[in-house]
């Protein structure tokens, strides 16, 4: 979908690209026919991808990290086209001080939905690979991570107040909509963080109740 002249994955990829920490990215879609657009998109931005299994998204994350020998992992997931380059460094800093296995800032609400930010390791990666078994944990991915505490060290980086009311990923047509007029006020630029965002919507209340109503799908399904 069109951002302000850009598509979504130009946006999510090209902000990205804005973080000091992050050395490769590479975008996981599936194998559906469905998907072949995502990779002609990748194409023409001349960013990496990987094809996977469109249902089991661990497998898929799995194969892509071992493709591209990645020792962590940085995941972001492609529909959150404000999402803060700082942020990514925030929580990779806190990952590689904290010695830990897994490191989000969405592990306590806080952060406006839109701004998560997960990174885990290779090793914490491919035990999850191997041992999850519920649908839900294939599907999203990290819950067999931060579900298993005895197992995995967890690190939480902290919003200093809760703006987790605030709505800012991409689901819905509401959504779109939201992030349209967000991006309009920002001029169609790429160089902002989450705070210029937070302003807009505080100084225009009604563009965070555009979409407000929209339920977040739950990670359990």
């Amino acid at each position: 979908m069109d951002l302000a002249g850009e598509t979504v994955l130009q946006r999510v990829v090209r902000r990205l690209g804005r973080a000091a920490l992050v050395n490769q990215v590479v975008v996981a879609t599936s194998l559906s026919p469905m998907d072949d657009a995502v990779v002609s998109e990748c194409n023409r931005l001349g960013v990496d991808h990987f094809r996977g299994s469109e249902a089991d998204v661990l497998d898929r994350y799995y194969h892509c990290a071992q493709a591209f020998a990645a020792s962590s992992v940085v995941r972001i997931t492609a529909d959150c086209p404000v999402i803060d380059p700082a942020l990514v460094d925030l929580t990779i800093r806190s990952f590689g001080e904290k010695f830990c296995d897994y490191a989000s800032n969405a592990l306590v609400p806080g952060y406006p939905r839109g701004l998560d930010v997960e990174v885990f390791t290779l090793a914490a990666l491919t035990r999850a690979w191997s041992e999850a078994r519920k649908p839900y944990e294939r599907e999203h991915v990290t819950p067999y991570l931060y579900e298993h505490p005895k197992l995995f060290r967890s690190v939480s980086v902290n919003a200093k107040r809760d703006y987790g009311d605030l709505r800012w990923t991409l689901d819905t047509v509401e959504d779109l909509e939201c992030l349209r007029a967000i991006y309009e006020r920002l001029g169609g630029r790429n160089d902002f963080c989450w705070e210029d965002v937070l302003q807009i919507v505080q100084r225009e209340p009604q563009l965070a109740s555009m979409n407000s109503h929209v339920l977040q799908k739950a990670v359990h399904g």
